[in-house]
């Protein structure tokens, strides 16, 4: 049977919510950003009007400003998105319960099997779909229909804002190919810089490309890139009762050289530490506790695990936990090979982070607050322009290897 799948995105969702609160903003350039009052925030999300202007995500306020000198600054409130992507999903596990969440304001469906209990027709079910969330909710969506779930993806980007597009097996090279390559899932900044240098610059150019040349530029990530570009995406859609609960989010270094100074342990730290809380916060986790593992350079290896006072996912809370767990296991200059920091007790309920401490003064919690800001505007920022376009002011270490769990 062939699979229908659809992908649903909130167009400009963090500002068509705060739009809710401020309707006499819709037609105005208005923009959500993580400090309004300083010129060097961030931009986190724009409404259409701002668009028009050219204010792109991730860009400072100052940039922004001197394309739209009226663009209306507001803070963000991510509990209330946190909220209405609860509400949105809950719509579409009415058609199907193969709803497998992507971030906080997209969503795959899989309703190949319920299709024909709402009247059969895909691109009818779409527009059913952006109606009910644009007259319940307030909210617009785009969506894409296709056979696989990266075209799918690729159909709700290809026309917004408030659109349907259907990627069919008819029509889907002369729709997808033409695309620039990093249109397409899994094409970060890095990797279009790396193909763009062999002339390999849209979706086409990859599924030409030798498969060989691909895998040696890329890794197996080219060869799976390949596959997407030729139609041939087989992942399922994992919905609720498929999904099983992450225990632990990990990331694993062996260094070109032993470590053997603290400096390049704190480094090695830190870096490990980020990348383990943008993963948590990039799939709506936090962590209860951490683990780090140390492996010496005659491959004995030891690790030490504890409790936080409260739940995370600041780089900070992990970098600092990661630490005491490393000056309790190690005693320099033992040569250290490999680094590996994990986050442990896992839980999606934001209250057991923001839960307050009552030792823990109001400048304390108004910190956290300023960190988790500046670390989601951070995210912004990798996600557009790729993972190594900032980084905590720590010398960046050149790594072998990274092993995630």
């Amino acid at each position: 049977m062939e699979r229908i799948i659809l992908h649903c995105d909130l167009n400009c969702f963090y500002a068509s919510v705060e739009l809710l609160s401020h309707p006499e903003l819709r037609d105005v350039p208005t923009a959500v950003c993580g400090d309004p009052n300083s010129r060097h925030g961030i931009i986190l999300a724009k409404n259409e009007s701002a668009k028009r202007y050219g204010v792109q995500t991730a860009e400072t306020i100052w940039q922004a400003k001197k394309k739209c000198p009226d663009l209306v600054l507001l803070p963000p409130h991510h509990d209330l998105y946190r909220r209405y992507s609860v509400l949105v999903n809950n719509i579409y596990r009415e058609y199907t319960d193969l709803v497998e969440p992507f971030g906080i304001d997209e969503s795959w469906l899989d309703v190949s099997g319920t299709l024909h209990l709402f009247g059969g027709d895909a691109k009818a079910l779409a527009d059913t779909l952006r109606k009910r969330v644009r007259e319940e909710l307030g909210l617009t969506l785009s969506v894409g229909v296709s056979f696989n779930k990266v075209f799918a993806k690729l159909g709700s980007d290809y026309q917004k804002p408030d659109a349907t597009t259907v990627i069919s097996r008819e029509n889907w090279r002369e729709i997808v190919h033409p695309l620039p390559a990093k249109a397409m899932l899994g094409v970060g900044h890095a990797a279009e810089t790396t193909l763009a240098k062999y002339s390999i610059r849209t979706i086409g150019d990859i599924a030409n490309a030798p498969q060989e040349l691909l895998e040696r530029l890329l890794g197996k990530i080219g060869l799976q890139l390949h596959e997407y570009a030729s139609g041939m995406d087989h992942s399922p859609v994992i919905g609720d009762a498929d999904r099983e609960p992450v225990k632990s989010v990990g990331n694993g270094t062996t260094f070109p050289k032993n470590l053997t100074q603290m400096d390049e342990v704190r480094t090695g730290l830190a870096l490990l530490s980020d990348s383990v809380a943008m993963r948590l916060r990039k799939q709506g986790l936090y962590c209860g506790g951490v683990q780090v593992t140390l492996r010496y350079a005659d491959f004995k290896t030891v690790s030490r695990q504890s409790r936080l006072s409260t739940s995370t996912h600041l780089m900070k809370d992990i970098y600092e936990e990661a630490l005491s767990l490393t000056k309790a296991l190690w005693a320099a200059p033992a040569p250290i090979r490999m680094l590996t920091v994990t986050a442990l007790y896992i839980t999606e309920e934001a209250e057991s982070y923001q839960q307050m401490d009552l030792l823990q003064s109001g400048s304390d919690r108004q910190s956290n607050a300023k960190r988790e800001k500046l670390e989601k505007a951070m995210d912004g920022i990798r996600e557009k322009f790729g993972h190594g376009s900032i980084a905590y002011g720590t010398p960046k270490t050149d790594l072998l290897r990274q092993d995630e769990e």
